[in-house]
């Protein structure tokens, strides 16, 4: 049957975070979704996890993959885009936990003619290594208290944590940050990432996601902020697949979408 959202996970040879991850979207107050994970070429313990964790979750899990070949997760999201059976779309990454009701507020706002985009608490390293299934399942780790005694500081960023409802609007209306196409937590129609071809793939790491964004705009789909409201927490991990070649050949696609003004790029989707 289909689904009335499609969640597109990314991921890369971290069967540890990922598993944290999808713990958290069988917590959902929304349920009525699927989940696609668009692998960027891991290796068999990933497979392993996922044929373990379709056993223990409630919703259905699809695993895309291709041959590891570098930094190609453009390739990978085309790949998955394709495999969704929804006509809307949410992506993120595969180290965000999602709060339980991360999805509920993606479907409550979503809007014709608008993509939306969410925001993300980032943890340090010995905080996402101590979060456990029953933290997730429990939402503790969700919690001020909780984090503050595993040892995050003050921070106007903590109002993500811990604001919901009328304070969360308020504060998506006011915040000074643009709402852009963030991989870690955003979502739109399906067929307006057909009409701007999807992702360019020719780009790797640093604003590829931004740069399907900024083609949506181009295309006349508008962002909506929900950065107050969709939360995940994003685990810490090294990044050792980024390299300065990639973000100066990414700035400069970037520059040539935004100058022309571009909609669609001829390395997407369709070749």
């Amino acid at each position: 049957m289909q689904k009335n959202i499609s969640i597109i996970i990314s991921t890369y040879n971290s069967p540890e975070l990922l598993k944290k991850v999808l713990f958290g979207y069988n917590t959902q107050t929304y349920r009525d979704f699927e989940v696609v994970i668009a692998d960027d070429g891991s290796s068999q313990d990933t497979f392993d996890l996922i044929e373990k964790m379709k056993q223990k979750v409630f919703y259905s899990i699809r695993h895309v993959w291709h041959p590891d070949n570098g930094f190609q997760k453009t390739m990978i999201l085309n790949k998955a885009v394709l495999e969704t059976s929804a006509d809307y779309i949410l992506m993120t990454d595969g180290d965000c936990i999602p709060r339980a009701d991360f999805v509920e507020h993606h479907i409550k706002n979503r809007e014709l003619g608008f993509f939306l985009s969410g925001g993300y608490y980032k943890l340090t390293d010995s905080i996402s290594k101590k979060i456990t299934k029953n933290d997730i399942y429990s939402g503790s780790c969700f919690d001020l208290k909780w984090l503050k005694k595993n040892g995050i500081s003050f921070s106007f960023k903590n109002n993500k944590i811990c604001e919901y409802g009328f304070k969360s609007w308020f504060l998506n209306n006011i915040t000074p940050t643009k709402p852009s196409w963030n991989g870690h937590n955003a979502s739109g129609w399906k067929a307006d990432f057909i009409a701007v071809n999807g992702f360019d793939e020719r780009m790797q790491y640093g604003g590829e996601d931004r740069e399907f964004g900024e083609r949506l705009v181009n295309y006349g789909v508008k962002p909506k902020q929900i950065r107050y409201a969709a939360i995940c927490l994003h685990l810490d991990h090294p990044r050792g697949y980024v390299k300065p070649e990639m973000i100066i050949k990414n700035q400069q696609i970037r520059k040539e979408t935004k100058t022309l003004g571009k909609v669609r790029t001829e390395f997407g989707l369709q070749k």
